[in-house]
């Protein structure tokens, strides 16, 4: 709940009498320590999913670099053992 405050100030000037009143509340009170929180909470959640988001990227990366690597690493073996083979059958050893 807002509270107001009111500042009443009197001033004697020439004999003359002036009041001035100041109804501006000074503080934010609880309401700004609410919003501060919500917006740090905020702030760390978008933290928190932009760094998880680099950190899946990077897995991935790591798993496709791995998988094409056993991928090539197989592939050469058997061209390999095939151009043998059809080596052998143009040109059989004795």
């Amino acid at each position: 709940m807002a509270t107001e405050r009111v500042t009443e100030r009197i001033v004697d000037r020439d004999g003359g009498r002036m009041t001035y009143v100041d109804a501006g509340g000074g503080g934010s009170g609880m309401a700004g320590v609410i919003i501060g929180i919500a917006v740090l909470a905020l702030v760390a959640i978008i933290a928190f999913f932009v760094v998880s988001a680099g950190r899946n990227d990077a897995i991935r990366t790591n798993a496709v670099t791995s998988a094409a690597s056993s991928v090539a690493a197989t592939a050469a073996k058997d061209v390999g053992n095939a151009a043998t083979i059809a080596a052998d059958s143009v040109n059989p050893q004795k």
